[in-house]
């Protein structure tokens, strides 16, 4: 954070916290007391008018403040609640974006408001995983962020799960990076593929060894990330149908590649899109003889031979 942004912060948390020390403003920014020190001093010659009371901080002289944002109950319960989200879900730096954000907007609301969206906002949570992604992969994010930027070519070794031959060994790819998508806890890249001559997607946490490259791309002006986030799941269309008595069961554990559901007198009707019938075998699989895929007929087979080489897996176990 620059300076000129910290000035302002810090004017926000008065305004929204009333009074607060050195400490409290250092911790709060991530900075030593010295630099709050010369901060408060830039303010005061700036012409903010702030208190300080020994022991106690600093505050704001009564009937100072910021134009307030006008927003309702719901309007900021929803902004604070997202900022929770993308605070628990993303890399270090949009954590520390969102946190910086939810201050903002909770310090120039009225107090009454205030109150009413925090308790809103403690008794409201989302139960989800947070983002794993290490070191490594934070570090791919913001070069992603910057070649995404400064129109960079990327390359990296990219491990493709679903490839014709899975004893293939990773590729090396070369990447315009057109856009960022987050799905299911996961980091997707979108760009030009230079190997394949077209538009793909590729996982954070399949790449490896990423490096910015010393040329520059032209990002297509009709390009719109919305047009390539059904792309991801694929052109193979599967329906399966379940038995009635799974219903339930299976709308609760629905997978990403479900694009529609059909009540029928036989069971529930549910069509995906794939790319790769690899990619809902398992999951299929573990309906046992509860589901009957109905197309394609591949996929069917696909199932039959899995199942067997399960069997024949147990049989030869027992026999050992």
């Amino acid at each position: 954070m620059n300076k000129t942004d910290r000035l302002l912060a810090i004017v926000l948390e008065l305004q929204g916290r009333g009074r607060l020390r050195a400490e409290d403003l250092a911790r709060t920014f991530e900075t030593s007391k010295r630099t709050i020190y010369r901060d408060i001093e830039a303010l005061c010659e700036a012409g903010v008018p702030l208190l300080s009371v020994p022991g106690q901080g600093y505050r704001l002289m009564e009937g100072y403040f910021l134009p307030p944002l006008s927003f309702s109950t719901e309007e900021a319960t929803m902004l604070l609640l997202g900022s929770d989200y993308m605070a628990h879900n993303f890399d270090a730096q949009y954590r520390a974006a969102a946190q910086s954000a939810s201050r903002k907007i909770a310090s120039v609301l009225p107090e009454q408001l205030r109150d009413d969206v925090y308790d809103l906002q403690n008794n409201i949570h989302f139960i989800t995983p947070d983002a794993k992604n290490t070191p490594d992969q934070q570090e791919m994010l913001q070069k992603l962020r910057r070649a995404l930027i400064d129109h960079t070519t990327v390359r990296f070794t990219y491990h493709a799960r679903y490839s014709r031959d899975e004893h293939a060994p990773p590729e090396i790819r070369e990447v315009d990076p057109y856009g960022l998508l987050y799905s299911l806890n996961t980091w997707y890249v979108t760009g030009y593929c230079h190997l394949r001559r077209d538009i793909r997607h590729f996982r954070l946490d399949r790449m490896e060894n990423l490096e910015l490259q010393p040329k520059t791309f032209k990002r297509p002006r009709d390009f719109k990330m919305d047009h390539y986030k059904q792309d991801r799941m694929g052109n193979i269309v599967v329906r399966a149908l379940f038995d009635p008595s799974i219903t339930r069961w299976v709308r609760e554990s629905r997978p990403f590649y479900a694009v529609g559901e059909e009540e029928t007198p036989e069971g529930l009707l549910i069509t995906l899109r794939i790319r790769q019938e690899s990619e809902i075998l398992p999951w299929l699989l573990s309906w046992g003889r509860r589901v009957r895929v109905l197309e394609p007929e591949a996929l069917r087979q696909h199932l039959a031979e899995e199942a067997r080489s399960i069997l024949t897996h147990y049989q030869s176990m027992e026999e050992r």
